[in-house]
C-alpha cells in the first residue's frame, strides 16, 4: 500500500472516530422525545423543537449502520465504541419504523414535528430512497428481519408508484395517498420537473445497497451465522432468488437510463431536469458534484451486478463523467457546486458533500483504472477538507466556504439536509477500500 493511502486511511478513520460520528452521539440525541434532534445551526444553537426530517434520520441509520458494519472489522476501533454506533443505528431504525413509516398508505413521509407526529406527509422517492439504503445497511450489518422486511416494502413502494412504465424511469413525488402532485420539487432550489437526476442517482444507490444486502444475506443464510464482534447471531432470513433477480432488473435498467437518458451525449455531464418523455429542460445546469458522485456510484452499481459486457460499457462514461466534472475544480483541489451556462451564473460555494464526493470519486478513479493524476486530485481535496471544512472544535463539517474563503455559518451545522452522510461516506469508502 502507499504510504500516501496509509496516512489517508489512517485520517479517515480518525476524523470519522473523532470528528463526525461523536459530535452526532453527543450532540444531537434527544433523549426526551426520541430519535435524534432535527436542527443545529452554523452558529451552534441547537433547535430542540425544529421537525425532523427523512432525509436526516435515514441518512443517520446509514452512516450508523455502516460504520457498525465497516469498524468492527478494524482492530484500532475498541469494542466498546463499535457497539455504541449499533446503539445509535438501532436507534435511528426504531424511530423511523415507529413514525416515519405511513401504516395506512406505505412509503415514508417528509417530516415529522418534534414530537413525531405527522407533519408533511407527502411522499418524495428521494427520501423513500434514502429510507431503504439505511435500512437495507442496517441489515447487512446486523442480520434484522425487521430491517430487511421494511427496506423491500419500501423498494415495492418506488417500483409501484415511482416508475413511468410508458417512458421508463422514475417520477419524484406524489401525495400521502400516492396521488398526483403539481409541486414535486424536492427543494426550493429545484426546478419543478417530473424527473430528476438527483432522484435517479439516489434510488441507484439504495438498490445498489439492496441487492448486495440480500446477496449477503442469502449467504449468510446458507451457512446460519454470520460473526458480529466476536460473537455470532443467528440468520432467520428467507431470502427468496425470485426477489434477488426482481432487484437485479431494477438496478440494470437504471444503469441504462443514466447512461441512455440522463447522460448528455454532447457535453458528458449529467443533465439535471426531464419531463416524463425524457426531454431536457431547467436550461444549460451542470452539476459538479453530482456529476463526481455519479461516476463511482454508476460504477459501483455495475461491480455489484458484476456483468462484464455492461461493466464494459460502464467503465467508459464512468471515465468520461469523471473528467467533464474537471471544469468544476480549483487549483487547490476543491470543486464548486454548480454553474447555469444559459444564465452565466455560478454557485461557487465550497459545499461539504461536494468535497467529501470529490474525494471518493477520484480515488475510485485511481483504484479501478491506475491513474495517479486521480490519486493526487484526491489527496488535494482532502488537504482543502483538512485545512478549510472540519470543524475541528465543535465535531462535524462546516456547511461550506464562500468562494471568498469566508466560513457560511448561515447553514445549518446539522439539519434537514446537513447529515452524517457524505462525509461519514467517505471516511468509510477509504477505509473499506483499502483495507
Amino acid at each position: 500500500m502507499k504510504k500516501e493511502i496509509k496516512t489517508l486511511k489512517q485520517e479517515a478513520l480518525d476524523v470519522l472516530t473523532q470528528n463526525i460520528l461523536p459530535f452526532w452521539l453527543d450532540k444531537m440525541q434527544d433523549k426526551e422525545h426520541g430519535g435524534f434532534y432535527g436542527q443545529m445551526t452554523g452558529r451552534y444553537e441547537l433547535n430542540k423543537e425544529a421537525d425532523k426530517g427523512a432525509i436526516l434520520n435515514a441518512r443517520i441509520l446509514w452512516s450508523f449502520s455502516a460504520a457498525y458494519r465497516v469498524l468492527s472489522k478494524v482492530r484500532r476501533c475498541e469494542g466498546a465504541k463499535v457497539r455504541e454506533y449499533l446503539e445509535a443505528a438501532t436507534r435511528a431504525k426504531d424511530y423511523i419504523l415507529a413514525h416515519f413509516i405511513d401504516k395506512e398508505y406505505g412509503g415514508v413521509y417528509w417530516s415529522v414535528d418534534h414530537l413525531g407526529q405527522p407533519k408533511d406527509t407527502k411522499k418524495q422517492f428521494y427520501a423513500i430512497g434514502f429510507a431503504l439504503y439505511g435500512l437495507s445497511e442496517y441489515a447487512r450489518a446486523t442480520g434484522d428481519r425487521e430491517a430487511l422486511d421494511y427496506a423491500l416494502q419500501l423498494f415495492d413502494c418506488i417500483e409501484e408508484y415511482a416508475f413511468d412504465p410508458e417512458h421508463n424511469g422514475y417520477i419524484e413525488a406524489c401525495t400521502r395517498e400516492w396521488g398526483e402532485m403539481a409541486d414535486m420539487r424536492l427543494s426550493d432550489l429545484d426546478a419543478n420537473y417530473p424527473k430528476s437526476q438527483n432522484t435517479h442517482l439516489h434510488i441507484i444507490e439504495p438498490y445498489t445497497n439492496l441487492l448486495r444486502a440480500l446477496r449477503e444475506l442469502q449467504a449468510a443464510q446458507e451457512c446460519a451465522y454470520v460473526p458480529v464482534i466476536g460473537s455470532v447471531i443467528p440468520i432467520d432470513i428467507a431470502v427468496p432468488t425470485e426477489t434477488i433477480i426482481r432487484v437485479e432488473a431494477a438496478l440494470r435498467n437504471l444503469i441504462d437510463i443514466f447512461t441512455d437518458k440522463i447522460l448528455n451525449p454532447k457535453t458528458h455531464h449529467l443533465d439535471l431536469f426531464f419531463e416524463m418523455d425524457w426531454t431536457r429542460g431547467a436550461g444549460q445546469l451542470e452539476s459538479y458534484g453530482h456529476d463526481i458522485e455519479c461516476s463511482w456510484l454508476m460504477h459501483e452499481a455495475a461491480l455489484v451486478l458484476g456483468d462484464e459486457e455492461l461493466l464494459k460499457k460502464v467503465e467508459s462514461i464512468v471515465k468520461m463523467v469523471a473528467k467533464a466534472s474537471e471544469k468544476g475544480l480549483n487549483a487547490d483541489g476543491s470543486m464548486i457546486h454548480e454553474a447555469n451556462l444559459g444564465t452565466g451564473k455560478k454557485d461557487d460555494d465550497l459545499h461539504w458533500w461536494v468535497q467529501a464526493e470529490n474525494v471518493v470519486g477520484w480515488l475510485n478513479i485511481y483504484q479501478h483504472f491506475g491513474d495517479e493524476e486521480a490519486l493526487q486530485r484526491a489527496l488535494r481535496c482532502w488537504q482543502y477538507i483538512k485545512d478549510n471544512l472540519i470543524d475541528w472544535e465543535h465535531g462535524e463539517w462546516y456547511w461550506s466556504r464562500r468562494a471568498d474563503g469566508t466560513l457560511n455559518l448561515d447553514d445549518d451545522h446539522a439539519g434537514f439536509w446537513k447529515c452524517p452522510y457524505h462525509n461519514s461516506r467517505m471516511c468509510l469508502e477509504i477505509i473499506e477500500r483499502y483495507s
